[in-house]
């Protein structure tokens, strides 16, 4: 495991820090932060789709009999990635993870912690959709399909 990305600085201006704190009133760069996780997401998935199932050539293997209940389905022959769509997975993967560091290593996490919210309490926070700042770029429901 790597060591996690330093903490963002809290953003917001000095207005915003004397309003009453609330928890899931998020941050701009946060949201923009998880916005981007989300599409990096959704971007690697549909990368993913296109993909054969095994990263280097693989004969792949015949189906078998059922044994012990479980199904043994087998699989093809993989010509493997080329070199262009293994290049773009990993780098597809280096900005998700760095994303989800921006995003789980944000300041504002600590700024909870400091009023108190802790526990199940910050996991709810942590949980929760942000709600969109105005001319944000949303994901629709349908922005994220399933690779598989």
């Amino acid at each position: 495991m790597s060591t996690p990305a330093p903490a963002a600085k809290d953003q917001s201006t000095p207005e915003e820090a004397e309003k009453a704190f609330h928890p899931k009133t998020f941050p701009a760069d946060l949201i923009a932060a998880q916005l981007r996780l989300a599409e990096l997401y959704a971007a690697l998935h549909a990368h993913q789709k296109g993909l054969a199932w095994s990263r280097e050539e693989h004969p792949g293997w015949a189906k078998e009999e059922e044994e012990r209940g479980r199904k043994h389905e087998g699989r093809p022959q993989s010509p493997g990635w080329s070199q262009e769509d293994a290049a773009e997975y990993d780098r597809l993967w280096d900005e998700l993870r760095q994303a989800a560091a921006a995003v789980q290593c944000h300041g504002h996490w600590a700024r909870c912690r400091a009023h108190g919210v802790q526990g199940a309490d910050l996991v709810d926070v942590r949980q929760a959709f942000p709600a969109p700042t105005e001319g944000a770029a949303l994901l629709a429901q349908g922005d994220v399909r399933t690779a598989a």
